[in-house]
């Protein structure tokens, strides 16, 4: 009988213990990566098939945009949980050697940054690769936060500078191309281009963050591990091992759907000229072939996480959320990269898998913002939200992906020579843009998914147009400027 007691006791008691346990985090950040993947919009011929094995085993949130177009506003957004409206962070701002952006917005001082908030409850917190902004050809130039991390691969403020070969450089007089090529022109302008490397694909690149991150995975700990994976392609330039590009020959590569005069119903991004130079040279098949085999290369990687993922100890017991940065433009709306609001430029792959959570292998087209991210980890975890976090947690998406979010997804930029910010707002089927000169615009996503028309005139969505509107903040930060006195701004004056 006594036995028989002990061991109900031992199993009722354990049982909760075990279930107790807190769950590993996999946190996947992929730069510059828009669409095309074959589990969204599935460009024509595009081979991502890891996309597709993650897809079936989380969340496919398929209308997931980022909270600002640019590099370093989203991510600044995504690891504080603070949206550029309220912080004031809306581009891109460089010169920063250390977390500038704590003095680049006053509200961001002592915000508590994702992997610090994990820390501080129990975790061991490392990352590796780009995860807040930094570029390939800009050493120390970095917004990261090393006191915000127990460990992170190589230097923290120079994450992956050297970990990308260039190949041998053509000048564009060479090529027979025309000169104005964007990015300044000169050899340091072929950044925006596509060539194969052809060193050893293990000895650089993604390769090696990816190597690292797996090797993570397998360390003892007595600690559940909160994991940031930063990969880098297929941000600019489009330059990886020639057997990527082998897979899209460029007579079978398919420019995107999209109209010559796009633009005549729309806001300008100022761009322009980066399209007229790349018709002009009949470069628009090579860059998307180089931006196509960037993808697959990527999708590799991926591919090769998650297999680490499944023979180490974390198996079973690991979220794994994965998003990019924000959108990308391969030429439509005559535009290249981002720095816009359209749909094509702020929405992002973004899939969550939580064991014994997430209704796995689903799509939903709820909309989200990427500063949800922030408390749908924290309630995914067991974790307090931080008071400085306006997101919403997507755990009864997870649950249900047909549950009613009511919050429409939000997405703020500050465009050159406009003294306001703009804003677009999302909601599971339209899209409305308020630009800082006044102009707007309004699509219907489920008739118009590549936003050819802009109905802001149509008497018929007048209502659509209203609830919308009605759903934009009533206050928005004014966009802050660089601090010159900040400790982490490499230009700084010094008494």
């Amino acid at each position: 009988m006594r036995v028989i007691l002990l061991m109900f006791w031992f199993g009722f008691v354990l049982v909760p213990l075990v279930s107790a346990a807190k769950p590993n985090v996999l946190f996947i950040s992929i730069d510059d990566l828009n669409d095309y993947i074959s589990p969204l919009d599935n460009h024509p011929g595009i081979k991502t098939p890891n996309f597709d094995r993650l897809a079936k085993r989380s969340v496919t949130f398929s209308n997931a945009h980022c909270a600002a177009p640019a590099c370093h506003p989203s991510r600044v957004a995504v690891m504080t949980g603070v949206h550029p409206v309220r912080s004031g962070i809306y581009r891109n701002m460089f010169g920063a050697h250390g977390p500038r952006w704590r003095h680049e917005s006053p509200l961001l001082q002592d915000a508590v940054v994702l992997s610090q908030h994990f820390r501080n409850h129990g975790y061991r917190s490392v990352g590796g690769g780009k995860i807040f902004h930094t570029l390939q050809w800009t050493p120390g130039d970095s917004q990261n936060d090393p006191s915000s991390w127990d460990d992170y691969r190589g230097d923290p403020n120079d994450p992956i500078s050297s970990d990308w070969p260039r190949p041998r450089l053509i000048s564009d007089k060479e090529l027979g191309l025309t000169s104005g090529r964007p990015l300044g022109g000169g050899v340091l302008s072929q950044l925006f281009g596509a060539a194969p490397l052809l060193e050893a694909e293990e000895s650089y690149g993604d390769h090696l963050v990816t190597d690292w991150a797996i090797n993570q995975m397998n360390q003892p700990t007595d600690k559940p591990l909160f994991l940031a994976v930063g990969l880098f392609r297929p941000h600019i330039p489009w330059e990886v091992p020639k057997r990527w590009f082998d897979l899209y020959p460029l007579k079978d590569v398919k420019l995107p759907k999209h109209l010559e005069d796009d633009l005549k119903d729309a806001h300008s991004h100022g761009r322009e000229g980066w399209h007229k130079w790349v018709r002009d040279n009949k470069q628009w098949k090579i860059f998307m072939q180089g931006y196509l085999a960037s993808i697959s290369y990527v999708d590799y990687q991926l591919g090769r996480l998650l297999d680490g993922l499944d023979s180490s100890p974390l198996k079973g017991n690991t979220i794994i959320i994965l998003w990019s940065d924000h959108g990308f433009h391969i030429g439509e709306k005559q535009n290249w990269e981002k720095f816009a609001l359209w749909d094509q430029t702020t929405r992002v792959p973004f899939f969550v898998h939580a064991p014994g959570v997430s209704v796995d292998g689903v799509r939903t087209r709820q909309p989200v913002t990427l500063t949800d991210i922030y408390p749908t980890l924290c309630e995914l975890a067991d974790l307090p939200v931080p008071k400085l976090c306006n997101g919403n947690s997507l755990v009864p998406q997870l649950k249900n992906p047909n549950a009613i979010k009511d919050e429409p997804a939000l997405t703020a930029f500050q465009f050159w020579k406009e003294d306001k910010p703009s804003l677009a707002i999302a909601d599971s089927r339209y899209r409305f843009i308020r630009y800082g000169d006044g102009f707007e615009e309004l699509y219907d996503l489920e008739t118009d998914p590549n936003e050819f028309q802009n109905l802001i005139s149509d008497p018929g969505l007048v209502k659509v147009k209203m609830r919308l509107v009605n759903s934009l903040p009533r206050k928005v930060m004014p966009m802050q400027k660089i601090p010159q006195n900040s400790p982490f701004h490499r230009g700084r004056k010094r008494k």
